[in-house]
């Protein structure tokens, strides 16, 4: 894409998320995820139903009345975005490609992080890290982020989720929020994701396309492995063939869905045709 283009894509999703966001996700957002304690704010004088265990016992003493302290949310936190930048992500038969989808869901998070006065980090993997963006506040940190998900040359190699999980887990030692979206079209090994969970807030996002999961009747063609380069050749005429596609998938999906259960870990499986803001709502609700 030529600059302007690139420009004209996150100003158009930036708009389109924004009003999600506002609409129902950043008061949502913020209520799920309450922060890393509480912390002092001032003292006042003593009022009826005010817990004891808030008396401020120096100052009481001192000015011969009872004060408390009044203590507030210590709110900010930080958010980790780990896109897998793996060339089937390159790859989309409805609206949008899954890197811009995956651009769009990453914008309403952030917006609804940076709303919050949150930190939003990004790191983009495929079979090795590629790019880091420490994590900042802000609308135009927020406007890099999507820039360099739709910017990003998608790679022709198989994605190593364990690599991103345990790059991110050496670099941030403080609890995050860490939302992982890939199509998981590759293995893994399902130990880390036990591992991150125990550290962090995980929410895994399977992000697909129809086609990845049913291949249609088209005859005889040669199927391409965007990621390993291999090639073969298909009968899809043959019912027999696409419904042991179709059962692999779904299989493939049953495990994910199992890993991130035993792992104490959240899990989405959103097609990129649908309304992934309903899915976060909700989710933020649970929370």
């Amino acid at each position: 894409m030529q600059i302007k283009d690139i420009v004209k894509k996150v100003k158009q999703i930036e708009i389109r998320t924004r009003k999600k966001t506002e609409a129902a996700l950043m008061g949502q957002y913020h209520s799920a995820f309450k922060g890393q304690g509480m912390t002092f704010s001032e003292v006042r004088p003593y009022q009826f139903g005010d817990e004891i265990r808030r008396i401020d016992w120096n100052k009481t003493a001192r000015f011969r009345e009872p004060f408390v302290k009044v203590m507030e949310e210590e709110r900010e936190l930080t958010m980790m975005l780990l896109v897998d930048i793996s060339a089937s992500m390159d790859y989309g038969t409805q609206v949008q490609l899954k890197r811009e989808y995956v651009a769009e869901i990453a914008a309403s998070l952030g917006f609804s992080a940076a709303g919050n006065n949150d930190k939003v980090g990004l790191i983009l993997f495929a079979d090795k890290v590629y790019k880091v963006i420490p994590p900042q506040k802000g609308r135009k940190h927020i406007l890099s982020i999507i820039s360099n998900i739709l910017t990003a040359d998608y790679v022709p190699a198989e994605s190593k989720i364990d690599k991103a999980m345990e790059y991110m887990m050496g670099i941030f030692k403080r609890k995050s929020l860490v939302f992982l979206l890939s199509d998981f079209e590759d293995e893994y090994d399902s130990k880390m994701l036990r591992v991150a969970s125990k550290k962090h807030q995980l929410l895994g996002m399977r992000i697909y396309d129809d086609k990845d999961n049913e291949i249609p009747d088209v005859g005889y063609t040669l199927l391409y492995d965007a990621e390993t380069g291999k090639q073969i050749w298909a009968n899809t005429s043959s019912a027999r063939w696409r419904y042991t596609f179709a059962e692999a998938q779904k299989q493939k999906l049953r495990t994910l869905e199992e890993d991130f259960a035993s792992s104490s870990a959240s899990f989405m499986n959103i097609s990129t045709g649908s309304d992934y803001s309903k899915l976060l709502y909700n989710y933020f609700q649970k929370k």
